[in-house]
């Protein structure tokens, strides 16, 4: 049996690791913070203490077979119900998928903690740091360049159609996710694109190009970030 100096280390070091994690999700006001990701590290370092150690004296017992890796199973899949509480759909997006990974990340540095595997637990720390923190620049660099968008035109009849939307706009088949071709009461027609996976270039020389055509009197534009 482990001494209860080395049982307070465990635990501790995988306090300090998923606080580190938690902060740089505090940081960002996320709901799962601090405190959530050192009781999940402290947690999943418990029962992994507990799988690997508080079964000893039965196993002293004549027939007695445990596997000690099973309570360290469960905890990969019963850690899901904390990721799943994390995650938010607001439309159509979906918001805090990367913190309910860190959470189970988290739950994976406990475990290794438990086990004594302090480089692994530290280096996954690190690891898991550069991923939500230096990576978001690249990450939200390449969200600038790819968004979508919705371009409202106002343009004379048959001005538009399905056939030279594309000359007209310069743009991709693939990147018109939807086109729909409304009449009005003045004899116009109001023609709405959703785009999908355009950068602002396009979008900037698509307007430009919809806007000097002749028949077209109006283009708005819309335009989002691809949601993550």
């Amino acid at each position: 049996m482990i001494s209860d100096l080395d049982i307070a280390l465990r635990l501790l070091v995988a306090a300090v690791l998923g606080a580190l994690i938690g902060f740089e999700r505090e940081r960002l006001m996320w709901a799962a913070g601090i405190r959530t990701h050192m009781l999940v590290a402290v947690g999943s370092c418990l029962l992994m203490i507990v799988s690997a150690y508080g079964f000893q004296r039965i196993l002293t017992q004549p027939h007695v077979v445990l596997d000690p890796s099973r309570i360290a199973a469960q905890v990969v899949t019963g850690i899901g119900f904390l990721g799943a509480g994390s995650i938010i759909l607001r439309g159509q997006a979906v918001r805090g998928l990367t913190t309910a990974a860190s959470v189970w990340a988290v739950a994976a540095i406990g475990l290794a903690a438990g086990g004594q595997l302090y480089f692994a637990a530290c280096a996954a720390t690190i690891i898991i740091l550069v991923i939500l923190a230096g990576i978001k620049p690249v990450e939200e660099a390449y969200r600038r360049r790819v968004q979508t968008g919705t371009i409202e035109i106002n343009a004379e009849r048959d001005t538009v159609t399905l056939d030279n939307l594309k000359g007209l706009s310069r743009l991709r088949v693939g990147q018109l996710r939807r086109v729909v071709i409304r009449d009005q009461k003045d004899g116009s027609q109001c023609i709405i694109i959703q785009l999908t996976r355009v950068s602002s270039q396009e979008i900037e020389i698509a307007l430009r190009r919809l806007r000097a055509a002749p028949g077209i009197t109006s283009v708005d534009l819309t335009k989002k970030r691809r949601a993550a």
